[in-house]
C-alpha cells in the first residue's frame, strides 16, 4: 500500500477554506465521498487507472487551533498499489494535490512524514 501525507497551515478563515478544499480535489479528479466540516475524503474518479491504482485522500481540519488568520490541515494520500517505484501513481497524484493546494491558497506545506516514504 503507497501513502504519502502531509500539512499544511493555510491562511484564512475556516469558513472560506473548507469549500475550496473540496474544489481543489475536485480539479484533481477526485470526487467528494464524505464531508463532516472536519474531516473530508475524496476519491479518485475510475477511469484512467486500474482500480488498485486508485487514489484515496483524506484530509482532516484541525479546528480546535483554527484562528481567523489560518488553519492546519492534516492530509493522507493513499491506495493500494504496492510502491514498487519511487514514481508511482500515488506519488504522482499526492504531488498534483499538494501543488493545486499550495498555488490556491499560497499555504505553507509542511511535511508530517517523509513522502517517499512508502507502507
Amino acid at each position: 500500500m503507497a501513502r504519502y501525507s502531509c500539512s499544511f497551515n493555510m491562511p484564512g478563515p475556516l469558513d472560506h477554506l473548507v469549500p475550496m478544499l473540496g474544489e481543489v480535489l475536485r480539479s484533481c479528479n477526485f470526487e467528494i465521498i464524505y464531508d463532516t466540516g472536519d474531516y473530508m475524503m475524496g476519491r479518485e474518479i475510475p477511469g484512467r487507472v486500474s482500480f488498485a491504482k486508485l487514489v484515496t485522500v483524506e484530509a482532516l481540519i484541525d479546528r480546535s487551533r483554527a484562528t481567523n488568520q489560518g488553519v492546519n490541515m492534516n492530509f493522507v494520500i493513499k491506495n493500494e498499489e504496492l510502491p514498487l517505484q519511487t514514481q508511482n501513481h500515488c506519488r504522482e497524484m499526492f504531488d498534483q494535490v499538494t501543488e493545486a493546494i499550495e498555488s490556491q491558497t499560497q499555504g505553507k506545506l509542511r511535511k508530517t512524514a517523509d513522502p517517499t516514504r512508502q507502507v
